[in-house]
């Protein structure tokens, strides 16, 4: 590094920026500040507040149990930054290592950090979208005007996609004794991210609080006279409506790259373990890394997939990796190697997952028992444990992640005291790919670098096989489910 950009005791000291004003953002520019780094430092955000937490938006904000200005995040360091807000990065001149705005304004930079995360995935008739009474659930903003229209009670609310955050709006809206119903694409809810067996004991729980879960379904048309008033399902269905929750899953932030030189695309920034972002000719960039949701990278645990988590847990890790290698010499830097973690609460449950649920073929209840809705099932996939959820029964995570880095071998040892008489091992249950009305919080994207090839796709069926088109439109009726 030049001498002009290295401060005495070895570090980078030159001008960085962070395009992505959120929780990696902030804890990577907390970071920066902790190893040293004295120079230039600017965030920039599309958002006009300062770093919130998201989490609470789909719970407690929408509850009243929260103020959504109650949801600043703590400052544990002062960065001493300039902050951007309000206004989003439009392009990326990396020759001449500039930012540019979308106000035509231009942030020049020495090295960049990308944490853009991601956005909530919008309903795909841009009128309907735009009915009064029709919302996502994404930024603080979105929370409050949602909160603000269920406070009112209405007669009804629909959720489309059952994913986690769509599963967490129907346990708010039944806390609030709310009608309510879920229409979800797939055969049961959750199932893009924990799969069809442990969707069921989801769809169960749900029903039994009162939601009126619809799935093998889709909404085919949203319907309104200035509001929302009715929604039509595949089914051929009508349901009266007032409000409509959009619960697809989330788009990453990676439009503004485009043309930019990097490997960038709708799944995300690839980078390396180290977080340094590869170039669109497959050249690791010294000066440009990238952390959180909108990350692509290989997970050693995996195979060397490529893989992207939209976890909170993530992306306080890994912009803590990032910052690190961003200031300190090459023979300093650590890999990001943390294993995904996630949480949730709905429904009086607390759920919690680590690993990677998405690349299991099976699973098995290890302790417990679904039926008292306290238990850990554990997933496996090629032989090996890759994945663990507990319900109502975080204590015991620790021990199963400790397997899944040594990579055990799948089914685990059934000798917990609380295992069940006969362990049952059953088909995980993913949906084909990309053929469910949400998204998985954490899933592999891809192969990377170190990925064995992967085996010869069989020849489709001609009758059977979904189009493109089939696969994005969350209207389009689901085909039968794996199980």
């Amino acid at each position: 590094m030049s001498g002009s950009m290295a401060a005495a005791n070895g570090t980078f000291d030159g001008r960085i920026v962070i395009v992505g004003a959120s929780l990696a953002g902030l804890r990577a520019a907390e970071a920066l500040r902790l190893e040293g780094f004295t120079g230039s430092l600017t965030l920039i955000g599309d958002e006009p507040y300062p770093p919130y937490d998201r989490p609470p938006l789909s719970k407690t904000v929408l509850s009243g149990w929260l103020p959504v200005e109650h949801t600043a995040l703590p400052r544990f360091v002062d960065v001493d930054a300039e902050w951007r807000l309000g206004v989003p990065a439009a392009g990326l001149d990396l020759a001449g290592r500039r930012v540019h705005l979308a106000d035509a304004q231009e942030v020049e930079f020495d090295r960049l950090l990308i944490t853009t995360g991601t956005r909530a995935r919008q309903w795909p008739n841009s009128a309907e979208a735009t009915i009064d009474g029709v919302f996502t659930v994404r930024t603080r903003d979105d929370a409050a005007r949602l909160r603000e229209r269920l406070a009112v009670g209405p007669g009804r609310v629909l959720i489309i996609g059952g994913g986690f955050i769509g599963s967490e709006v129907a346990s708010v809206c039944r806390e609030l004794n709310l009608p309510v119903t879920l229409v979800e694409r797939s055969g049961v809810p959750l199932d893009n991210a924990l799969g069809a067996a442990a969707g069921g004991a989801a769809a169960r729980i749900q029903r039994h609080h009162g939601v009126d879960l619809r799935t093998g379904v889709t909404v085919m048309a949203m319907e309104g006279d200035g509001r929302l008033r009715r929604a039509r399902l595949s089914d051929g269905d009508v349901l009266d409506v007032d409000v409509a929750v959009i619960a697809l899953g989330a788009v990453r932030n990676t439009e503004w790259l485009r043309g930019a030189g990097l490997a960038a695309d709708a799944r995300g920034v690839v980078c390396d373990a180290s977080c340094r972002v590869f170039s669109a000719e497959g050249v690791v960039l010294d000066d440009v890394f990238v952390a959180g949701d909108v990350a692509r990278w290989p997970h050693p645990l995996f195979e060397g997939q490529l893989i992207a988590v939209e976890h909170w847990d993530n992306a306080v890790k890994q912009a803590a990796v990032a910052a690190h290698n961003m200031v300190r010499p090459a023979s300093e830097r650590r890999p990001h190697k943390a294993l995904p973690a996630f949480w949730s609460n709905q429904f009086g449950l607390n759920i919690k997952s680590v690993g990677l649920p998405t690349i299991a073929d099976e699973l098995v209840v290890t302790q417990g028992s679904p039926q008292d809705l306290h238990f850990v099932a554990v997933y496996g996939g090629a032989g090996r444990i890759v994945a663990a959820v507990a319900v109502n029964a975080p204590l015991w995570l620790d021990y199963y992640q400790a397997l899944i880095a040594a990579r055990a071998p799948f089914p685990p040892p059934f000798d917990a005291a609380d295992a069940p008489a006969e362990p049952v091992i059953r088909p995980a249950g993913f949906p084909p790919r990309g053929h469910a009305t949400h998204s998985p919080t954490a899933a592999a994207t891809g192969p990377g670098p170190s990925s064995p090839a992967p085996p010869p796709e069989p020849p489709p069926r001609r009758a059977a096989a979904p189009t493109a088109a089939e696969l994005q439109d969350p209207r389009v009726p689901p085909r039968p489910h794996p199980l």
